[in-house]
């Protein structure tokens, strides 16, 4: 009976394992062409489908994480259906999401967990590449980092104030990302389900989403690269970090304090300067072109969501409203966001804040229905930090500390990737152009996840 399923109706033997690839923000299905021809190479059609996701291209991802997962949900049961008719069975299912496309995937997986996919399907490899898990959100410490969170939160539609969480999902009261990292929700129980966990993350230059929410984490050590050794892994070096053991301080009579260091770098001219004297003097071309555009994009994006809310956009709500516990233009405004948020500097808690101080704030954002506690069990809330002490934490929100928390509850193999060559390491870890000069690093990124740690 087996190897019968295994024989599509034309006679060829028929793979029975999925892999979907979701691209991120204003994306398209070609930004994945690598990681697709990659896959392709390692692994025959009849040992592997390949879904490039395509209903959610460029503009449509401002229409919000929620929305654009339910149209790759959408996408994924259609496809799969059609395989079904020509004879195939999937059995297993894998799933990479690349910046945006994280987000995505991680909502799509939760619809198709409380649609009982997961009940005849085995979920086995969950991905994500320079993903911003816990938003983009700066940390609010200085006038200007709250200016930046206010522009940025205003610019993208929907999908921007998800992303700096000042949106209230529904009827939760609470920012959709909060919820999508909550214990006891189908997203974070669909996550755990998955045989392979895994990240990938820039520890430099990624300008549209920095380190600390790509790796999930509290701290980053690499803002001085001068100031530590990086532990690379041997067959993978000077790409990938050894995950165990990734980074250390170098000692203390090599190298000024790395607070003072921190400190200087973060003071610069630029720092500074208000966001609105960068947008509209430093770069005045594609800010005019990212505003206009961002404009009419979130015009046309309201209008999409009412057509979709009222059902009239070819999606039934049904299966997915389910309970929860111009291309030159475009790559201008694309080039003028990751300026402005390159420029936006991280920010600290106070060394004099204690643990136990920062402890007692976040619990009490839970006890005051900010952060929702777990049904199944009570979340420990507490600053990260044991396994980087020598370096600070960062002035997250209640919400993000308690998103790494679950996040790190559920389990993830982490890798920090180091791109030495490109200054647009987003885009160079995915190769998301093969032409592009500096991209060719991305090519070690996508093997070391092809031979370590994707299973067929």
């Amino acid at each position: 009976m087996e190897e019968t399923e295994r024989i599509a109706n034309d006679g060829r033997p028929s793979a029975q394992h999925l892999c979907v690839l979701i691209h991120g923000l204003w994306g398209n299905p070609k930004h994945m062409d690598y990681v697709a021809s990659a896959l392709r190479e390692k692994y025959s059609e009849d040992k592997l489908y390949i879904l490039v996701a395509k209903t959610n291209s460029d503009s449509f991802t401002y229409d919000g994480v929620d929305l654009g997962a339910e149209r790759v949900t959408q996408e994924i049961e259609t496809y799969v259906k059609e395989l079904e008719k020509e004879g195939s069975r999937i059995t297993k299912i894998s799933v990479v999401g690349y910046s945006l496309g994280g987000l995505v995937a991680r909502y799509a997986i939760g619809l198709l967990f409380s649609n009982g996919w997961f009940d005849r399907v085995e979920p086995v490899n969950f991905t994500t590449f320079a993903s911003p898990h816990l938003g983009v959100r700066t940390p609010v410490l200085g006038v200007h980092h709250r200016v930046w969170n206010l522009l940025g939160a205003n610019t993208l539609s929907t999908s921007g104030r998800q992303l700096f969480t000042i949106d209230s999902f529904r009827n939760t009261g609470r920012p959709l990302l909060s919820v999508l990292a909550d214990p006891g929700s189908i997203f974070m129980l669909a996550l755990s389900k998955f045989k392979h966990r895994v990240l990938y993350a820039n520890i430099i230059n990624d300008r549209s989403a920095p380190y600390y929410t790509t790796s999930i984490s509290t701290t980053d050590p690499y803002q001085n690269l001068d100031a530590i050794h990086i532990h690379y892994l041997p067959r993978y070096k000077p790409n990938i970090l050894d995950p165990a053991d990734p980074v250390s301080l170098k000692p203390p009579d090599t190298q000024p304090p790395l607070l003072t260091r921190i400190a200087e770098s973060s003071h610069t001219l630029l720092s500074r300067v208000p966001v609105f004297a960068l947008l509209f003097v430093l770069v005045p071309i594609g800010s005019v072109v990212f505003l206009i555009n961002s404009g009419v994009q979130t015009i046309r994006s309201q209008k999409r969501i009412r057509m979709h809310e009222e059902g009239n956009a070819g999606i039934g709500l049904g299966s997915y409203r389910i309970p929860l516990m111009v291309e030159n233009a475009r790559s201008t405004m694309e080039n003028a966001f990751e300026n402005m948020n390159a420029r936006q500097g991280l920010q600290y808690l106070p060394e004099s804040e204690s643990e136990d101080d920062t402890n007692s704030k976040v619990t009490h954002e839970y006890d005051n229905g900010h952060v929702e506690k777990s049904a199944s069990s009570e979340l420990k809330l507490k600053r990260t930090t044991s396994r980087h002490a020598d370096f600070p934490t960062l002035a997250l929100t209640p919400e993000q500390f308690a998103m790494v928390q679950a996040l790190d509850d559920v389990g993830f193999r982490k890798y920090r990737v180091h791109i030495h060559e490109g200054r647009h390491t987003h885009a160079a870890i995915i190769v998301r152009s093969q032409t592009r000069k500096g991209f060719e690093e991305g090519k070690v990124v996508v093997g070391h996840w092809l031979d370590e740690e994707f299973e067929l």
